[in-house]
């Protein structure tokens, strides 16, 4: 159990509850389990994991089991409404709000506590309803991300898979060659093809009867890109992946293939060196680390949150954020609030305004990595930022850890500092009353569409593609 999770606070109330049923005071019954009144009062309270000794010794003087003191019920109806209550204030949704918790003391009668947890359900249920359009897609996100946390966004297996091919091709150091990634190719049977005329919904199509790859003209700018896209193909072949029967099985081997890619051009021993080299110099920067291997920022700056948890025994974050805020891609296992909505999804809510992932926009020098501090409501933050331009739109790439991280990063000594409250969104999201109450009725904005809202996955035999497209271009192909 961990403070704050919902056991812990549960287990504080059965352990009020059996005290109150045998009349005793927090001292008296602090006394008889050798603890200070105010520590029981902690635990009850939800706010400190007691002892398994302290436990028993409860049960004892309760006349309970250990059993009854560690059962997942709430003690009373009372109690579960309580319970609720608490988990309700919690939410991001309650958050957003910007409103004062409430402690449900015995001043508040049974009837006035149900009408508060009441109108807690409502305002869940009319926060979900709102966004109920197809969510398939955005729950996988949110369950994929989740998953990955959980194993510090590493996965060994690919790690080991990706060193021993890259080793078996003749790689030894630096960049990974065009020439190995074919060498690694035709070591599985493939042999790649470069082509004008791929299917707009595909990035490579893989000739499984004849042993090639297609991939787009080798001109393309951007050598990263035709080699992560040939060692994504390999990938799926290697990882023994099958047709997805569902989207969360798309994008677990949408993310599998990807990490495999980045694990061969960045490979595991010499990223992990070059890494914790510069940490022990104090000079760790995504910008070097992408420059070291030939591949994009995003690309360094991802491969990082790979290896920075397990191997350089630091907490990190990511962001990729489009112009307008809006939050495009994002991880976190140090503790940084990322935006989310009702579901717990990240993707397509506003960074806020205050975050260096959006004050680097304002930046006069795009060429180097931006440095801040940010004050959140869950600590402060040094990150490093790069902004970045596609055809369609500007992006920002992001790296952070939390401060007391910071003092391995070039970068370190930034002055520049912000402070954010959000998810409360009079931090950046609402607009002064004054204004509101000027402007209210007198505008129209016309709002722009993010492709994501409205990009759940095609059915078909492979998700996202045009199998018509895809098996008519093999036809074609075949022949010549």
């Amino acid at each position: 159990m961990k403070a704050g999770t919902t056991d812990l606070a549960t287990l504080g109330q059965r352990i009020r509850h059996f005290r109150g049923e045998r009349g005793m005071t927090l001292d008296q019954a602090g006394e008889a389990v050798g603890l200070a009144g105010s520590q029981l009062s902690l635990i009850e309270n939800g706010k400190r994991e007691p002892k398994l000794s302290t436990l028993d010794a409860l049960a004892t003087a309760f006349g309970v089991g250990l059993e009854d003191l560690l059962s997942r019920e709430a003690p009373s109806p009372r109690a579960a409404l309580e319970l609720e209550l608490g988990r309700a204030q919690a939410s991001p949704l309650y958050a957003s709000l910007g409103l004062p918790a409430i402690r449900a003391g015995r001043g508040i009668g049974d009837e006035t506590l149900e009408a508060i947890v009441g109108l807690h359900r409502e305002l869940q249920r009319r926060a979900s309803q709102a966004i109920a359009t197809p969510e398939e897609a955005r729950r996988a996100n949110t369950d994929l991300r989740e998953r990955m946390r959980e194993r510090a966004n590493h996965l060994p297996d690919i790690e080991q898979l990706a060193e021993e091919q890259v080793r078996a091709a003749g790689h030894r150091t630096g960049a990974v060659t065009h020439r190995e990634v074919s060498v690694m190719a035709e070591r599985l049977g493939f042999q790649l093809i470069y082509v004008n005329d791929l299917p707009d919904s595909t990035r490579s199509i893989t000739d499984l009867s004849n042993g090639r790859i297609y991939l787009p003209p080798a001109s393309i700018p951007g050598g990263h890109g035709l080699r992560s896209m040939a060692l994504q193909a390999m990938a799926h072949r290697l990882l023994g992946h099958q047709p997805p029967a569902s989207y969360d099985e798309f994008l677990w081997q949408r993310l599998e293939i990807n990490y495999f890619a980045a694990a061969c051009l960045m490979p595991r021993d010499a990223s992990v060196a070059f890494l914790q080299q510069a940490k022990k110099e104090k000079r760790l920067a995504i910008e070097d680390f992408r420059d070291a291997f030939g591949v994009t920022h995003e690309a360094a700056a991802l491969r990082f949150t790979n290896l920075g948890t397990t191997y350089l025994d630091m907490t990190v974050h990511f962001l990729r954020v489009a112009g307008d805020g809006a939050l495009l891609k994002g991880y976190e296992n140090d503790g940084l609030p990322l935006p989310t909505d009702v579901t717990g999804s990240i993707e397509g809510q506003w960074v806020c305004k205050k975050w260096s992932a959006r004050t680097a926009f304002e930046h006069t020098n795009r060429t180097t990595e931006n440095y801040q501090y940010t004050d959140t409501p869950a600590g402060t933050f040094w990150c490093a930022t790069q902004t970045g331009r596609t055809d369609a739109a500007e992006f920002s790439i992001s790296v952070g850890v939390p401060f007391a991280q910071a003092k391995w990063f070039r970068g370190r000594e930034t002055t520049l500092r912000a402070v954010s409250t959000c998810p409360d969104e009079a931090c950046c999201r609402r607009a002064p009353d004054g204004l509101a109450e000027r402007w209210a009725g007198r505008a129209w904005p016309s709002a722009r569409l993010h492709a994501h809202v409205l990009s759940p996955l095609p059915s078909g035999t492979f998700p996202g593609v045009d199998d018509a497209e895809v098996y008519a271009f093999l036809e074609a192909h075949a022949e010549q």
